[in-house]
């Protein structure tokens, strides 16, 4: 079957201004292939694009096609990339690295400063019925993978990074703030990693329970309990909320040599208190989305070691990206949401 040469996508024309429109289907270039997308799930970031037009210092200067967490199919590929790839699902990492610089040269990729990345200007993103990728970053998934499950891929990697940041290993104890996706699938890779004890903090009732049958062994409403109860108790922090309260009250939690990630994204500053950090030795850093994760976040899912059922609690089609965008935010309810651009009843 023919490629076509036009599709539907869905545009991000100005802050908070999503437009259905049709546009051309890009050619695959030399090494990459191009994905006919099955399923996009919706991040946090998509949403502060599409609330703000920027992230710190990434600025929209113009129309583009926000979504980032990819599964699909290969259906056409450019040149020197094997024609058999033609038909494999794939989970896509959304990024190109420029492969020569000193960081990409020492596996640090994501970190090259001429990185492109799905939906962050000037690079469209997936929200659309077609994608390209470079053909050793649209990863190949096992058959037992659904469409939906090969789009949180990207999530799971996402907290796979922050394990390896954190150290998570056999016999630690973890706390986590933020049940949201980001922090319940930190919760089931920290458990995946070997740690003994993971507490999950979070205000919202729904996302408590959620979590509490998604991994945490104990669920804390940040409003009713006290954290003060944990002093010097958790070997690992890791805070997926972005939200400086929370962040400032569960510092006080970390134990002697123990270490804290921060991968929510809140403010631009946030002060910490440094002489505790420095009497301590608490290691304090942050993560860049994720580097050399997809193929042990596939196995882990493909394996039953992340189980990322129910996590998608809204299904939209492209027509109605701006409602997915917002519904986390509007229905306490939900959990996470995705794009089926083969739900798409409206045609441009």
């Amino acid at each position: 079957m023919s490629t076509p040469t036009t599709m539907m996508a869905s545009v991000l024309t100005a802050p908070q201004t999503i437009e259905l429109q049709r546009v051309d289907v890009p050619p695959p270039a030399r090494g990459q292939v191009l994905i006919q997308v099955t399923a996009i799930g919706v991040c946090g970031s998509d949403t502060h694009f599409y609330e703000k037009g920027a992230i710190g210092d990434i600025i929209v200067k113009g129309p583009i096609v926000l979504g980032h967490e990819t599964g699909g199919v290969i259906v056409a590929v450019g040149e020197g990339v094997d024609e058999s790839r033609i038909g494999v699902r794939v989970a896509v990492e959304p990024q190109t690295p420029c492969r020569h610089c000193e960081y990409c040269r020492r596996g640090s990729y994501h970190l090259c400063r001429e990185i492109l990345f799905y939906g962050a200007w000037p690079v469209d993103g997936s929200f659309s019925e077609y994608v390209l990728a470079d053909d050793d970053f649209a990863h190949t998934i096992p058959d037992t993978l659904t469409d939906e499950q090969a789009a949180l891929v990207e999530p799971v990697s996402v907290a796979l990074h922050a394990a390896r940041r954190a150290g998570v290993s056999a016999g630690h104890r973890v706390l986590i703030t933020g049940a949201g996706p980001i922090g319940v699938l930190n919760a089931q890779v920290a458990r995946a990693c070997g740690a003994v004890e993971i507490v999950v903090s979070d205000p919202i009732p729904n996302r408590r329970e959620f979590a509490a049958a998604h991994g945490a062994d104990r669920v804390l409403d940040p409003f009713a309990d006290d954290l003060g109860d944990f002093d010097q108790y958790f070997d690992i922090y890791i805070d997926a909320s972005g939200s400086a309260p929370a962040i400032l009250s569960a510092l006080q939690t970390i134990r002697r040599g123990g270490t804290a990630v921060l991968v929510g994204m809140g403010g631009e500053q946030l002060n910490v208190p440094i002489a505790m950090i420095q009497h301590r030795e608490i290691t304090l850093t942050g993560t860049f989305r994720y580097v050399n994760t997809w193929p042990e976040a596939i196995s882990l899912i493909a394996s039953g070691a992340i189980d990322v059922s129910g996590i998608v609690t809204g299904r939209y089609g492209l027509e109605n990206v701006e409602e997915a965008l917002t519904k986390s935010k509007n229905d306490p309810l939900a959990i996470k949401t995705m794009i089926i651009p083969a739900l798409t009843k409206t045609t441009v």
